[in-house]
């Protein structure tokens, strides 16, 4: 008996051990497309940083608020207010639908004044 019950430990002991290394490999190669993804180096850098400051990514942002351009701010404008007002908890909406739009009018607002500014500035020569 006590052969058995160290015969199925054994076995348990291997089929997480597999599936651990399995998750392992996975993350990492989800890890390497996401800092691919990203862009690398300062660029990357920034964009994640955006990420991490508003919680939902720029084309998140875009399915979001339903604009393909972020230079038309007059549409991303109009589509924020129609849907944030909808949304409105007074008239029944969804206070989490309402703050999701509100965060992708958060995180365009931010791509936007960053890219007012590389206009502005332009790079310097080191």
């Amino acid at each position: 008996m006590a052969k058995y019950l160290a015969q199925i430990i054994v076995a348990g002991a291997q089929i997480v051990g597999r599936a651990f290394t399995a998750a392992l490999r996975q993350e990492l190669r989800t890890s390497q497309q996401n800092a691919q993804r990203s862009g690398g180096g300062r660029r990357g850098t920034r964009r994640a940083a955006d990420d991490n400051v508003t919680g939902i990514t720029l084309a998140e942002a875009k399915t979001i608020l339903n604009v393909t351009d972020l230079e038309d701010l007059e549409k991303v404008n109009k589509n924020f207010k129609h849907l944030f007002d909808v949304n409105d908890k007074q008239k029944g909406g969804s206070f989490y639908i309402q703050s999701k739009v509100y965060r992708a009018k958060e995180r365009i607002d931010l791509e936007t004044q960053k890219d007012t500014q590389q206009v502005k500035e332009p790079p310097s020569e080191s």
